[in-house]
């Protein structure tokens, strides 16, 4: 009786999470180190006078265990009752980017204090997670009503848009994934059609010369009006829905993808883009500011993603070994310690290192599946799908990157990569899901 009184901070804790979730800190620990480290260093003192960039990684998983400590001793309650409430604080600290702001690698959505950086893109994922969890779990929310899926829609697209705004098109497009949550609670696979035949359309309007897809829309037009027209009697109906969906395709490939390739992405990222499905830029001069040259980089547009293949490539079956890559050791891979994290495990671990780390990752999302589906309430099954999705949607555009199956759009690696805000994130991401299903007969609202 008395331990039931007096719960300790394991009880009901998913014990699989948390140990998988220290293996995959400490890969990426061992990541990064190999990465950075000199041959002579003093090892122990160059973890401890915290300026190389494992030390201060370390620094970072230490402050993250310590808010994981910290929402495992907090009430379920209270990530229901203040959901609403961090979605409006991570707004607010997107908004303060615009005045606060330092740009870093040419992106304007860090905020510098002294020697720490913030990214409000980061944790604002932890809050959307929340917040749409809260809203889709509300007793009063219909989600068969097209209201409902607006307003959800609305939480995802907000912190979206002022992403972009802030030249951070890679964690924006990562606010898509919990459009996966949407379609787990209902939403219409009408929607997923859409958003496909959309994707398609864009890849289609890259490929394609813009007069042959325009001939080409107009002909399947005119074709499924005909064979509408033979097997329907509503003809005044079939021809304006016709019209209209010719004229959207039409106006997606005339002016909207125009427009997000000029407007919206930057330079590097539409060269990357079209260096990965092999084009030339056609928007080069469209990019480029009146007076100046079009500036169109053939040669080194790649170069990254280049590099990250040759030094996969050299890991061979069972790797180089431990501190003996040469591609990553020597600085030949950009960003090797956040973006390209994963061609380090594979030049020093090779296939069967790559394997192992994929292996966690899927157990990883396995599990939390699993978790979402044994919740009594509705706000965690939401809110650990969202967890899901979004680790879903880093792991594996982060490692389709590196090997040349993705543009790069500089998302980190789960766990793995450098940064102290991206590892509070996801740690924080991590422990309130474990919380609450810490919770999981205990139904929330």
């Amino acid at each position: 009786m008395n331990n039931q009184r007096n719960p300790t901070i394991s009880k009901g804790v998913d014990s699989t999470l948390i140990w998988l979730y220290l293996l995959l800190v400490a890969i990426g620990l061992l990541s990064i180190f190999s990465v950075t480290y000199h041959e002579g260093d003093d090892v122990l003192r160059s973890f401890l006078n915290f300026k190389t960039d494992y030390s201060k990684q370390l620094i970072y998983f230490f402050v993250s265990i310590l808010i994981g400590l910290f929402i495992l001793l907090t009430d379920s309650k209270f990530f229901t009752a203040t959901a609403n409430i961090w979605y409006a604080v991570g707004i607010l600290l997107l908004l303060l980017v615009f005045p606060f702001h330092t740009e870093v690698k040419g992106t304007e959505s860090i905020i510098r204090f002294g020697g720490f950086q913030l990214q409000p893109a980061e944790l604002c994922k932890v809050f959307v997670c929340l917040a749409l969890a809260k809203y889709l779990s509300r007793v009063e929310t219909d989600f068969s009503k097209t209201s409902s899926h607006l307003m959800a829609a609305g939480i995802i697209f907000l912190p979206a848009l002022i992403t972009v705004a802030q030249k951070e098109t890679g964690l924006a497009l990562v606010f898509l994934a919990f459009f996966l949550v949407m379609f787990r609670e209902g939403l219409p696979a009408g929607y997923l059609i859409i958003g496909f035949s959309l994707a398609v359309l864009v890849v289609a309007t890259l490929l394609l010369d813009k007069n042959v897809l325009a001939i080409t829309l107009t002909a399947i037009a005119l074709l499924a009006l005909y064979f509408g027209w033979r097997f329907t009697r509503q003809r005044r109906e079939l021809v304006i829905i016709i019209a209209v969906v010719w004229a959207c395709c039409v106006g997606v490939q005339r002016f909207a993808v125009p427009f997000i390739f000029t407007k919206v992405l930057q330079k590097h990222q539409v060269e990357r883009i079209f260096s990965l499905i092999g084009r030339e830029n056609p928007y080069a001069k469209l990019n480029t500011v009146e007076g100046d040259e079009p500036v169109v980089v053939k040669k080194d547009t790649d170069y990254n993603v280049r590099q990250s293949k040759i030094a996969i490539g050299s890991g061979g079956f069972f790797g180089r070994g431990f501190l003996k890559g040469t591609q990553t050791r020597f600085d030949f891979v950009p960003e090797q310690r956040t973006d390209f994290i994963f061609c380090t495990i594979g030049e020093g671990f090779g296939f069967l290192g790559c394997v192992v780390v994929l292996g966690i990752y899927a157990f990883l999302l396995l599990r939390m599946v699993n978790i979402a589906e044994r919740q009594r309430s509705v706000f965690s099954r939401c809110y650990a799908y969202g967890v899901a999705s979004v680790f879903f949607f880093h792991i594996a555009i982060n490692i389709c990157m590196t090997i040349g199956l993705a543009p790069v759009i500089g998302i980190p690696l789960p766990f793995i990569s450098y940064g102290g805000t991206s590892l509070i994130s996801f740690t924080t991401m991590l422990f309130i899901l474990v919380r609450l299903d810490a919770d999981r007969q205990m139904v929330l609202r």
